[in-house]
C-alpha cells in the first residue's frame, strides 16, 4: 500500500508532467510578473488577469526543476477565481507551511491547502524551498504591479 510520501510524490509529477494553466495573457488587460531563483536557474513568469478584487484568469511560463514547476501549476489552480484577499491568505498559509517568515505576527489563515500539502517534504531540503516559493513570490509580485499589494 502506497504511503502518503509515494501520493505526495504523485501528485507532484502529475503537475510537472502536465502543468494546469500553463501558457500567457496578453498584457495588457493582463499584468506580469517574473522570478529567477540565481542558485538553480529556475524562471516562472505569472500573467494575472483581474476584474475588480477577483483573479479571473492566471497562466503560469517558465522552465526549472520539479519543484518550482510543480509548485507553480499547483498554486494557479489554488487562487483562479479567488478573490484578492483570499489569494493574499493562500500564499500567508502556504509559506506558513513553508517556514518561511511572513512578516506578520497574526495567526496563519484557516485555509485549506488541498494538492499543495504535497510539497510539504520540501521544508527538510532548505536549498529547495526557494524552489517552491519561487511562484509565490512572483504571484506577489504580479499582484503588486496590478495595485493590490
Amino acid at each position: 500500500m502506497p504511503g502518503l510520501e509515494d501520493l505526495y510524490r504523485e501528485i507532484i509529477l502529475d503537475h510537472y508532467k502536465s502543468p494546469r494553466n500553463r501558457g500567457e495573457l496578453a498584457t495588457p488587460p493582463a499584468v506580469s510578473a517574473q522570478g529567477h531563483n540565481p542558485l538553480c536557474g529556475d524562471e516562472i513568469t505569472v500573467y494575472l488577469q483581474l476584474d475588480g478584487n477577483t483573479v479571473t484568469d492566471i497562466k503560469v511560463g517558465g522552465s526549472g526543476c520539479s519543484i518550482s514547476q510543480s509548485s507553480a501549476s499547483m498554486m494557479s489552480q489554488a487562487v483562479k477565481g479567488k478573490s484578492v484577499d483570499d489569494v493574499k491568505a493562500i500564499v500567508r498559509r502556504f509559506k506558513g507551511m513553508m517556514s518561511i517568515d511572513t512578516e506578520d505576527d497574526s495567526p496563519l489563515p484557516d485555509v485549506k491547502l488541498g494538492d499543495l500539502e504535497a510539497l510539504q517534504g520540501v521544508v527538510k531540503f532548505p536549498v529547495r524551498i526557494k524552489c517552491a516559493t519561487l511562484a509565490w513570490n512572483t504571484l506577489t509580485e504580479a499582484l503588486a504591479e496590478a495595485g493590490q499589494s
